[in-house]
């Protein structure tokens, strides 16, 4: 791929956020509408075609631990809080190569992460289980070696221990399991068709209603 190539002849051994979702988007997987902004002048023209309420971060393949480092601003309603938003984040990141996503606002409770890790045996695996900031915590996570087919993504879901999560609960619609089972598969695929990708960490992956989308992802070469 090409985005991969460039990162590499660069001496990048990661993508930056924008570059790993259009890494899972040429492979069709969901992922948050976005656009990448360097310049305050191009901000309104992005801020409208995405539609508010927004998150801005920044984006960098330099940068990790956004949030920790304050560099996400989200639930974003106006003009002049995009404005306040992009400015603070730009002064905060100076002195690395870098723009600022302006992303739509996924609204949804459930947070799941999807990874691919290669391992020095097995080769390329994927990886399904409970996302968000807790991730490290709970380590509810399952692994199977791709490829993968539709009956192992299943059930890759089901052997982690709040595998109820994605059944209808609390109000919430049942998670899309065929969307979710597309997603594991496809993870695989990227791992197995581009041998210079090390790693890759979606994460959060949030269900939105009943649908997975991709809301930050990490791609890792080597």
């Amino acid at each position: 791929m090409k985005i991969i190539e460039r990162a590499l002849k660069e001496g990048r051994t990661t993508l930056s956020e924008h570059e790993s979702k259009q890494v899972l988007a040429a492979y069709q997987i969901p992922v948050t509408r976005e656009i990448l902004v360097d310049d305050v002048k191009d901000l309104t023209a992005a801020t409208q075609e995405i539609g508010y309420p927004l998150v801005l971060k920044a984006c960098s393949s330099e940068i990790a631990h956004k949030t920790e480092k304050g560099l996400i601003k989200v639930d974003i309603r106006n003009n002049k809080e995009a404005r306040a938003a992009f400015e603070e984040i730009m002064s905060e990141t100076k002195g690395v190569e870098h723009g600022v996503l302006v992303q739509e606002m996924v609204k949804g409770k459930r947070e799941l992460v999807i990874g691919l890790t290669r391992d020095a045996q097995f080769g390329p695996c994927v990886m399904f289980g409970l996302g968000g900031i807790f991730t490290e915590i709970l380590k509810d996570i399952s692994f199977r070696v791709a490829p993968l087919e539709k009956r192992d993504a299943l059930e890759m879901m089901q052997d982690i221990k709040g595998h109820k999560i994605l059944e209808d609960v609390r109000g919430m619609e049942a998670a899309d399991l065929d969307m979710l089972a597309d997603i594991l598969i496809k993870v695989g695929q990227i791992g197995l068709e581009n041998e210079k990708v090390k790693e890759i960490d979606i994460n959060p992956v949030i269900i939105s209603g009943s649908k997975p989308v991709a809301v930050d992802a990490l791609v890792v070469l080597e």
